[in-house]
């Protein structure tokens, strides 16, 4: 089987240290590094890659497909649109030349009446203008003719004749103007009565609104055109940018997927867990940067101490516990872990239902270390030296002495007791209460019953704050703060027994190595002045050079007598169905 698991290409040491030093992005860049100069790692990545760009593509596919399908149907609208109008103008272009043919003294088809009723209520046509009032001439010929009218009847004895009536012409935009509409005879006698140049100008008019109407449909027509070209470019454009940002977001899940499962192979290794919506280094990868550590410091080391802080000479008892570390496994109890494993219901062997055969020693270690994180140990690197230096004391105190008693004190104004990761993600504080972190070292060290009590003090400074009695933490009295330390120290003394170091890192000033001498006397022990880069040296020296008291072991109760063992070919097969667990 083929594994693709990124992590299983890049090497655990490497990955343990970036993790422990620069968190899961350092881990990301380390994979990214890796993945240059390792072909099998390059491929897992590309294959993951290319995974997740089809299943981002399909989802960029449905979201362009509905720009598509607006794009078609737009299309399809403007076509009808288009053959529609295409249809009116064909009507209009028939009715322009049925309207062309047309006798104008008689009633038009039926299609042409709207627009010849409309021509006909135009205001300013001929027809519809009041006639010019009379010339000179023709007043004074109508004045003469009521002149002979008159004598006429003067001499005349029959009764007058009646004057011919004159017909009343009400113009045809009158009637459009009181709401009367034209009516098939009212329309054929207004055909009538027109004049040739009037039937002539009535055609015009007829003809004119034609044009006018299919020039006004055009311009309707391209209008629609015009914006459905401009709704369909905006799509476009929308899709283009749907289109690019679907591209960045294809690139930014690839990138987030390709990260969430970098996280979940390092959560499935038990190397970083969520705490509080965060990824946060674990115990364990903390644990095995601590054997990095050791290791590379150890490489530093003459050879007797090497040898040393590996151990003496076996005492030959073991006695049967439960794993706690993984350097046991070699001194595994096979049946009696598979026997455990069966009772709990799993059907393989894990740390919870191990058993191994762990030496037996007779002495008992409790270790205090107390560092100074005040603010100045954040310069030059030392509190990161301090803190890589204490986790591989850390590791060789547990790897020689599996039940050994460690306190990590961090102390700057208050003193706080650590854990291994809470070490390692230790920060800079305020100033140095060197006296309150003997006081704490003193109380644990006071009631302990280990026959082997160590310290370490390492500081890179002078005592600089102290705690009143108030329980109030005070500052800038560094003369109090150095009686006040110097007497936490005396009473420390009266542990027995015990085995102090003071560890002063190198610094310019004379003063200060002068107070770590007179801590270091106080206790009675050693006083120290090293490097950052040295500091895990001298702590391994010092902890491995410690004197060891005789091994004595403890009174283990008699093996039971042997059972014998049954025979024949009924025996056997129990016993094979106990070898494979039935």
């Amino acid at each position: 089987m083929r594994s693709d698991d990124l992590l299983d290409a890049v090497d655990r040491a490497a990955l343990i240290r970036a993790l422990a030093e620069g968190g899961v992005e350092a881990a990301r860049a380390l994979v990214a590094a890796r993945a240059d100069e390792d072909g099998e790692l390059k491929s897992r990545l590309e294959r993951l890659r290319e995974r997740l760009r089809r299943q981002a593509a399909r989802q960029v596919a449905e979201r362009l497909g509905s720009y598509d399908r607006q794009v078609a149907e737009l299309d399809a609208l403007r076509q009808r649109s288009d053959a529609e109008v295409a249809q009116r103008i064909a009507e209009l272009e028939e009715r322009l030349r049925r309207a062309r043919s047309v006798d104008w003294s008689k009633l038009p088809p039926t299609e042409l009446w709207d627009d010849v009723e409309r021509a006909l209520l135009v205001p300013e046509a001929s027809w519809n203008r009041p006639a010019p009032p009379p010339g000179l001439f023709a007043r004074l010929r109508a004045a003469f003719r009521r002149f002979i009218a008159w004598l006429k009847h003067l001499f005349s004895r029959s009764a007058p004749a009646p004057p011919p009536r004159r017909e009343r012409t009400v113009p045809l935009a009158a009637l459009a103007a009181d709401g009367r509409a034209i009516g098939p005879s009212e329309l054929g006698e207004a055909l009538a009565r027109l004049s040739a140049p009037q039937q002539q100008e009535l055609a015009g008019r007829v003809e004119g609104r034609l044009k006018s109407r299919e020039r006004d449909l055009a311009r309707e027509a391209e209008e629609k055109r015009r914006a459905a070209e401009a709704q369909r470019q905006a799509l476009e454009r929308e899709r283009e940018e749907a289109r690019r940002r679907a591209e960045q977001e294809t690139s930014r899940t690839v990138r987030d997927a390709e990260a969430r499962r970098l996280e979940r192979e390092l959560k499935e290794r038990g190397f970083v867990a969520e705490r509080g919506g965060e990824l946060q280094v674990t115990y364990g990868l903390v644990e095995r940067f601590a054997r990095l550590l050791l290791e590379e410091t150890s490489r530093q080391l003459p050879g007797d101490v090497r040898l040393s802080l590996r151990g003496g000479g076996s005492t030959g008892i073991y006695e049967k516990a439960r794993l706690r570390r993984a350097e046991e496994v070699a001194h595994l109890d096979v049946p009696s872990s598979l026997l455990e494993a069966r009772m709990t219901g799993s059907r393989h062997i894990d740390e919870s239902t191990s058993f191994v055969y762990r030496e037996i020693t007779s002495e008992r270690v409790h270790v205090v270390v107390a560092f100074d994180r005040s603010g100045s140990m954040s310069e030059g690197g030392k509190l990161d030296a301090a803190k890589k230096s204490l986790l591989a004391l850390y590791v060789a105190i547990r790897r020689r002495y599996p039940d050994a008693t460690i306190d990590v004190l961090a102390f700057d104004n208050a003193v706080q007791a650590l854990d291994l990761v809470e070490l390692w993600e230790c920060r800079p504080g305020a100033f140095t209460n060197t006296a309150e972190a003997l006081r704490a070292a003193h109380l644990l060290l006071q009631g302990s019953r280990a026959s082997r009590r160590e310290l370490f003090l390492i500081t890179d400074g002078l005592p600089e704050a102290y705690t009143d009695e108030l329980g109030q933490v005070r500052s800038g009295q560094l003369d109090v703060a150095m009686e006040r330390t110097l007497e936490r120290a005396r009473e420390l003394a009266t542990v027995s027994p015990l085995r102090s170091a003071v560890i002063l890192l190198k610094s310019e000033h004379p003063e200060y190595e002068t107070a770590a001498r007179a801590i270091a006397r106080t206790l009675g022990g050693e006083m120290v002045v090293t490097e950052p880069t040295h500091l895990g040296i001298e702590l391994l020296v010092r902890w491995a050079h410690g004197t060891e008291a005789e091994r004595r072991p403890r009174s283990i109760p008699p093996s039971p007598p042997p059972v014998a063992t049954p025979r024949g070919p009924r025996a056997r097969r129990r016993r094979g169905d106990r070898r494979m667990g039935g």
